[in-house]
């Protein structure tokens, strides 16, 4: 409106693209520029109920590889963390590939350890997907839950006052590990999430195989992960059980 400096029911088509032009200029990322399109679009369609065709084509923002860790450095992040609540929930994170939002979301009953299979409930999407138990977490867990979960669908982590953990503490206890470790990447929760991913690859398993187990909708986010497709493999074994 301060650019256009008319009615802004007057705007034409002409108008959003001189103005958005204005941000290709400044060369303003492609998220920047679709932020804009959008909020044009709900100002003129929902508000003023002005139909307009938008066909404005801008540069996508730039894909830049995820960082992850590597074995070793995973295994020194763990080493760093006394806590064992703390270390645990980290674990899960590597072991299954888990998004901190689903973390701390999981409740005891999300457990299936006869299959060694525990449950995403509504993630990301609104949909449910098993994740990988680790072999080597089995018995930690199941003592875990015995101690602390006292009800059936109690959270598998608390925080004070039997509240769910927030995601600012899971990414304060990544934060403070990594420091003490001495690793210089920049790390954060998703990062555990990321080094799966990749090291399931490594050891072998194709995108068929990872994709539902990252709950990635499309391949091709999966492929980030990818140099080279190996054959696919049935049974998936935890990168967290080959340290």
């Amino acid at each position: 409106m301060r650019y256009n400096r008319e009615d802004i029911r007057k705007a034409t088509k002409l108008d959003i693209k001189n103005y958005i032009d204005k941000h290709v200029e400044k060369k303003n990322s492609g998220s920047t520029l679709n932020v804009n399109i959008n909020a044009i679009k709900f100002l003129m369609e929902e508000i003023l109920n002005k139909k307009i065709t938008l066909k404005i084509r801008y540069s996508k923002t730039p894909k830049t590889m995820p960082i992850f860790l590597t074995k070793d450095e995973v295994k020194q992040l763990f080493n760093a963390i006394n806590n064992e609540k703390h270390k645990l929930i980290l674990e899960l994170i590597y072991s299954a590939g888990l998004r901190v939002s689903e973390v701390i979301n999981l409740k005891n009953c999300d457990f299936e350890f006869e299959r060694m299979i525990g449950w995403v409930r509504n993630g990301k999407g609104n949909k449910d997907r098993p994740f990988i138990i680790a072999k080597c977490l089995k018995e930690k867990l199941e003592n875990y839950i015995r101690n602390n979960c006292e009800f059936t669908n109690s959270f598998l982590f608390s925080g004070r006052n039997s509240t769910k953990l927030s995601v600012r503490s899971i990414q304060e206890i990544v934060k403070k590990a990594a420091n003490k470790a001495g690793i210089k990447k920049n790390v954060h929760p998703h990062t555990l999430r990321h080094s799966y991913a990749t090291h399931l690859i490594e050891n072998g398993y194709d995108v068929a195989t990872v994709q539902p187990l990252m709950g990635h909708n499309s391949a091709e986010t999966t492929l980030g992960y990818v140099h080279m497709a190996n054959p696919k493999l049935i049974k998936v074994i935890s990168p967290y059980d080959e340290f």
